[in-house]
């Protein structure tokens, strides 16, 4: 009931058009249930011309009875036929366009609320750190933005529509079977209890299972995503069969649990169709003894059996959209799952803006712990680092693989935050800055490139869009990317494929590097810039990063010591802790970690 609630109250911005909605499907089910009205006038009077052209009676309530002719205007038309004739047009009208528009309501509802939850659900995962994205996996968010919500949109617009119809038309045909012959309605209603009862129970198995079959979506997501997109590594190891086996084992797990979910959806419809023959068989029996007594017409008779059979048919479909409901709310369980996460790094109540940076970074007994990791450094990626870096200085972090450069990295942006200690921009926690003004001091080049499949110009001014075409040729010349650039077909306005997949190694840097120059931002991380790259493409980045690089504070990670020489400082982590500090020749004159790690690399060149 609370996900239903929650769901339900995403509808209020449009309830203007949900209530229009709800009168036009009352009025739908109205002339729905009046069309059974019209059984016995027509097998009674349209039939018999015996019966002349005296009043119509369409039904009787409360021991008054309400005559055809008084919903004739003036009494325009006498004859009988062409009045029920014209009655008849009227309420077929009236039904078609009332349900018509009715639906269309309903769906526009329906579509808004959902657009809506997809939206927020996807700003959520935006907000979200890089913790949240390490546990969970990008197929299974997916899964649930795209597939759990499909589920969600299925019920509020399509089926709240029909749910709606049926509802108003299941009302309409009860009020005209009681009015009919309230005892043999009640006796005919007395099987309902052993129709909706069982269809009520089923409620919670149909969620579990439906939960269970969306999890499995998720899981079959999630294969087809780590295979698609690494393809390449599944072609060279020649993994095709095992990817093929694990997709055909996801994919019938799948099946099995939709089949249970199809088995209890379809169980309601039998039941309430066999206690449907068995109440038809009763009433026949019992119309038989009326109709020859005189109590009862044939017109009467066939006018309850057709309105009790069209109740019928509204019940088994309620029963039917229930279960879809029911479904709708086990996918909600983790879209609601992921809205009421935490978000772990946030802006602080009375955080403020940060201008730029005036003084210095600095790390003061900075600790970082990767939830339910072990560390090296006693369960810490990082422990009690301390570093001052000055505005404009270049500083290189080196290390073994695994000693928290890029931790020490993400650190300052916020990607994560600190367990310990606090890191300071300008004598001031980076927790006291609003989240977008930090970061809109930070450009960040890294060794894996991360481009969108847009066009070259809308990658470079992706950190700031509202750059003119001429400030980002610009960027792209002070890159030494706009050679390149010129040679693709469309120019600028070049696709370049899924992560930049249409151009090289070292065409992507250069993208990465116009992106950072008109971001430009104060503060630059540059992360394994140039590990990936020919020797060729090596200088032409390098050339490009001394033009981004310049007039900025810089923090270099690096595992090729030569890229390093020049920089201010160099700062050797191991195990989360900082060794040595000292500039290139002061630490290969310690014959510290430094000068050995220097030595090797030589020895490996060599």
């Amino acid at each position: 009931m609370k996900e239903l609630l929650r769901l339900i109250s995403y509808t209020r911005p449009y309830k203007a058009a949900l209530l229009t909605a709800v009168v036009l499907m009352a009025i739908a089910g109205a002339m729905h249930a009046a069309t059974a009205l019209l059984i016995r006038p027509i097998l009674d009077r349209a039939l018999d011309p015996r019966t002349g052209d005296a009043p119509v009676e369409l039904l009787r309530v409360a021991g008054r009875s309400l005559y055809l002719q008084d919903l004739i205007p003036g009494g325009m038309i006498h004859n009988v036929w062409t009045m029920l004739a014209v009655f008849i047009l009227f309420v077929f009208l009236a039904n078609g366009v009332c349900e018509y528009f009715g639906n269309y309501l309903v769906n526009v509802v329906g579509f808004s609320a959902v657009t809506d939850v997809r939206q927020e659900i996807f700003e959520k995962l935006l907000r979200q750190d890089a913790e949240f994205y390490s546990a969970y996996s990008t197929g299974k968010l997916m899964s649930s933005i795209m597939n759990d919500i499909e589920k969600i949109q299925v019920a509020v617009s399509h089926m709240l529509a029909d749910w709606l119809r049926q509802t108003f038309s299941a009302l309409g045909l009860l009020f005209v079977v009681l009015q009919t012959d309230w005892k043999l309605a009640l006796f005919s209603l007395t099987l309902l209890p052993f129709v909706l009862v069982p269809t009520a129970r089923l409620g919670k198995p149909i969620r579990r299972s439906t939960r269970s079959a969306q999890d499995d979506a998720a899981e079959l997501n999630q294969i087809l995503q780590e295979t698609l997109s690494g393809h390449a590594v599944v072609k060279t190891f020649g993994a095709e069969k095992h990817e093929a086996r694990r997709f055909a084992s996801a994919s019938e797990t799948l099946k099995k649990s939709s089949l249970r979910y199809v088995a209890m959806q379809s169980l309601p419809s039998p039941i309430i169709e066999f206690f449907g023959a068995i109440t038809i068989v009763v009433l026949v029996s019992y119309a038989r003894n009326q109709i020859k007594a005189g109590v009862m017409t044939v017109g009467d008779f066939t006018a309850f059996v057709i309105a009790l059979l069209m109740l019928y048919e509204p019940v088994k479909r309620l029963t039917g959209i229930h279960n879809i409901f029911q479904q709708a709310l086990g996918a909600s369980q983790k879209v609601f799952e992921y809205l009421d996460m935490t978000e772990r790094v946030r802006n602080r109540d009375g955080a403020v803006a940060l201008g730029g940076l005036r003084d210095s970074v600095r790390f003061e007994r900075a600790e970082f712990c990767y939830p339910g990791a072990a560390g090296a450094g006693g369960g810490f990626a990082l422990a009690g680092v301390d570093l001052e870096v000055r505005r404009g200085e270049i500083v290189a972090f080196v290390g073994p693989s695994g000693a928290g450069k890029s931790t020490l990295a993400n650190l300052l942006p916020r990607l994560y935050d600190v367990t310990g200690g606090r890191i300071l921009i300008d004598g001031r926690d980076v927790r006291e800055y609003t989240l977008a003004t930090l970061r809109a001091q930070i450009a960040t080049v890294a060794q894996d490139t991360f481009l969108f499949n847009e066009t070259v110009a809308s990658n470079i001014r992706y950190g700031r869009r509202e750059a003119t075409d001429e400030e980002v040729r610009e960027a792209a010349r002070n890159a030494l990317a706009d050679e390149f650039i010129q040679a693709l077909p469309q120019c600028y306005d070049t696709l370049i494929g899924e992560r930049g997949a249409k151009l090289s190694g070292g065409q992507r840097q250069r993208l990465a590097i116009a992106r950072a120059l008109l971001k430009n931002a104060p503060i630059l991380i540059l992360d394994e810039a140039t590990s990936h790259l020919d020797t060729e493409s090596e200088l032409l980045v390098q050339r490009a990063l001394a033009n981004l690089m310049s007039g900025r504070t810089v923090f270099v990670i690096a595992h090729r010591l030569s890229t390093i020489r020049r920089a201010d400082k160099i700062v050797v982590i191991e195990a989360g802790r900082v060794r040595e500090t000292g500039t290139h020749e002061e630490l290969v004159k310690e014959g510290g970690l430094y000068r050995r790690l220097h030595e090797l690399q030589y020895l490996e060149a060599e």
